[in-house]
């Protein structure tokens, strides 16, 4: 009880904190989580890891955003907002390819860069199905560009006109021909280095090609994301 009292005292003797000491105090505690977090994304900035440095500027805006860092960092925190979704979206049209290298019995090797069309599409009166195209590389049949269908097929049959569509422009008809063969339901695109060139410089294609089940179908491709260094040899 006597240690009880005298410690109660003491307590009692101790002076009350000053409370513009202890904003100031605060204060200089959170400018310095600040400052480092704003560290954290001028270093990102620099290296254009975009994605990291939004993430950085978000939480430093956030928790601290009448500090100091937060207004140095105002403006490039803007910039990476903007190249962050950009970042995004081309990680995404990328990712829209696949690719593959596969050894040709008689030797060598085949290659192919291929994506989906960005909607399915009812080929067949069936519903909805993928639509896909391909440029392949084989070294016996040479280079080739075609369409796929999942389901139903085209009438193309002894060759024939679909149109394509490249951006904004105007649709220019394109030489096709579908092979008579049943092991696929294929389509070529006749000139293959015309059609490389234009999805090298483009940001969406559009095909329409003409189907056995009557009529067309347009197919909408993102090309923007095409890797050119997975076909070399292809200009």
């Amino acid at each position: 009880m006597l240690l009880l009292a005298v410690t109660l005292a003491l307590a009692a003797c101790k002076p009350a904190e000053d409370p513009k000491a202890a904003a100031a105090a605060k204060a200089a505690t959170d400018e310095k989580a600040a400052e480092d977090m704003a560290k954290s994304f001028e270093a990102a900035v620099a290296l254009n890891k975009w994605d990291v440095a939004r993430a950085h500027g978000d939480v430093l805006t956030a928790q601290y955003p009448n500090s100091q860092a937060a207004a140095r960092i105002k403006a490039q925190y803007e910039v990476a907002k903007v190249e962050a979704v950009k970042a995004l979206e081309t990680r995404r049209l990328a990712a829209l390819w696949s690719y593959q290298t596969q050894p040709v019995l008689s030797g060598g090797e085949q290659r192919s860069a291929a994506l989906y069309a960005k909607d399915h599409i009812d080929t067949d009166g069936g519903g909805p199905r993928e639509v896909r195209l391909i440029f392949r590389d084989h070294p016996e049949w040479g280079r080739s560009s075609y369409l796929v269908l999942q389901a139903g097929d085209f009438d193309c049959y002894g060759g024939c006109k679909v149109k394509l569509k490249v951006d904004d422009a105007a649709p220019k008809p394109v030489a096709a021909s579908r092979p008579k063969t049943d092991e696929a339901t294929a389509m070529f695109i006749e000139d293959e280095r015309m059609l490389w060139r234009t999805v090298r410089g483009a940001k969406t294609i559009a095909i329409e090609f003409p189907v056995k089940a009557g009529g067309t179908r347009t197919a909408v491709f993102e090309v923007g994301g095409l890797d050119a260094s997975q076909m070399p040899g292809w200009k």
